[in-house]
């Protein structure tokens, strides 16, 4: 894949000793790229840590919105107004690398996907990804959402090292969603010795993207690869990684890359609704140490304020831990982040700040947005809508556009509405620019429902129309007379 590669403005890759720190292979790691499916490796931490520290359990039911099942596929297709257990939630995400279970979790820690997604990029921010932002949970195409191949090999090293009683689930090829037997996108697990996680990915401004674990003996690599062509040549560019990079692995651990921690000491269980940042002391011993937030650790850690995600400022330690050999240590001297982090990272996964030659310079996502046009058969979309321009009406009230209307929704949740009506007129682009976005408040029984709704067709055939169009984009639609 070399030669192919160097032809690939998405391509990118980067292996890193997972023992110690040692970066064995960077090839354009710092430069932006989209992480498309990868992007669940953040969902599945925020989802970890809320199992961890009690907000959550793997038998949890949590509630399928109108919204969240409407995603588009790849998904599980749970139904609206259904149930989806913490633990179905997580398995299909990793195998299926369902889009509906993300929103499923991103609604229920979150609230919202755009919350959820301001979420996971602080996350980000706290574990040292500098050049990663997320714009929803599942990696569908958002032209604001970029990462770096270095960031997501921090992500894979951080998801082993703080969780590493969930992380098992990364190792698993199938599981059974009611009935079903659903196979994992994984193709290296049991193909490649050693390999056990972590995440595929695949949109088409992004190419073929790929993070993997590597655990055999006592060496430990994680290797991210970006932007293959396709599904087969993006694996075997990373089996030739493994094989080549291995064997230059130490078996020696040197200690954490990332603070790693237990809620309430070591072998404690985790106790829901336990608070114990704001009563820890200015400084705290790191084997001694109790934090409820993966922010604190790495703060206490690295001798920082974790930028504010914590109640109380923890200053540095009066000794750190040991992160790595003195070639580690060297590396921090050399390296560091793009821009100033209130978190620093693990050492050697900072980016580096010598600019490469201009004949290894490659193209990389700017870093304001990006036009739509640059997705691959996507429309460029119109601006959003604002919620000062739906017509939310009373009970029972008749909307005051003549013709006809399109259905795509009804939600208890006005916010989510409007969520919907905007990324379905992103979605289906001149097909609904015409249309006039509305919700319509209604009653069913004791609950108050918004219905999301497009006006403004003069025929039915035009509504009919528009419902095909929204429906190859997985948008539940019908038709009706004003």
């Amino acid at each position: 894949m070399g030669q192919q590669a160097a032809a690939n403005e998405k391509y990118a890759a980067f292996v890193i000793d997972a023992n110690n720190g040692k970066v064995l292979f960077n090839r354009y790691a710092d430069d932006k790229r989209y992480p498309a499916s990868l992007t669940k490796m953040m969902t599945l931490y925020m989802m970890f840590e809320a199992l961890e520290t009690g907000r959550a359990k793997l038998s949890t039911p949590m509630k399928v919105s109108a919204f969240a099942a409407s995603r588009p596929p790849t998904k599980l297709g749970v139904r609206a107004g259904s149930t989806l257990s913490v633990e179905e939630a997580i398995y299909g995400l990793i195998t299926r690398s369902a889009n509906d279970a993300s929103a499923v979790i991103a609604e229920y820690l979150g609230g919202s996907e755009a919350r959820f997604a301001e979420m996971m990029t602080a996350k980000a921010r706290g574990l040292g990804m500098s050049r990663t932002t997320f714009r929803n949970p599942h990696g569908l195409p958002n032209p604001g959402q970029s990462t770096t191949a270095r960031d997501m090999a921090t992500l894979g090293i951080s998801l082993r090292e703080h969780f590493p009683q969930y992380y098992k689930y990364f190792s698993a090829s199938s599981f059974n969603f009611r009935g079903q037997t659903i196979r994992g996108h994984n193709r290296l697990l049991g193909r490649i010795a050693g390999v056990d996680g972590i995440k595929t990915g695949y949109i088409n401004a992004s190419g073929y993207n790929l993070v993997s674990s590597v655990s055999t003996g006592n060496k430990r690599l994680v290797a991210v690869v970006m932007g293959g062509r396709t599904g087969a040549t993006r694996d075997a560019h990373m089996a030739e990684l493994i094989k080549e990079y291995l064997p230059q692995a130490t078996t020696r651990k040197s200690g954490p890359l990332i603070a790693s921690w237990t809620p309430g000491g070591k072998g404690a269980a985790p106790s829901a609704g336990r608070r114990t940042v704001a009563a820890l002391p200015d400084r705290v011993p790191v084997p001694t140490m109790r934090a409820a937030s993966i922010d604190a650790r790495v703060a206490s850690a690295y001798g920082s304020n974790a930028a504010g995600a914590v109640n109380q400022a923890i200053a540095a330690p009066a000794s750190r831990p040991a992160i790595g050999q003195d070639a580690l240590r060297n590396a921090l001297n050399q390296r560091a982040p793009a821009q100033r982090l209130t978190v620093p990272t693990a050492n050697a996964l900072a980016p580096e700040t010598v600019a490469p030659s201009p004949a290894a310079r490659r193209p990389s996502l700017p870093t304001a947005p990006i036009p739509r046009a640059s997705i691959p058969n996507a429309p460029r979309p119109p601006a959003a809508i604002p919620s000062a321009s739906l017509d939310a009406r009373p009970t029972g009230s008749v909307a005051q556009s003549s013709g006809w209307m399109v259905q795509i929704a009804s939600t208890p949740a006005k916010s989510t509405a409007i969520a919907m009506l905007n990324e379905a007129r992103q979605q289906t682009g001149n097909v609904l620019a015409n249309a006039q976005a509305l919700t319509e408040v209604v009653s069913s029984g004791p609950e108050t429902l918004y219905r999301a709704r497009f006006a403004g067709f003069s025929t039915q055939a035009e509504a009919d129309d528009a419902c095909t169009a929204l429906r190859s984009r997985s948008f539940a639609c019908y038709s009706v007379a004003n």
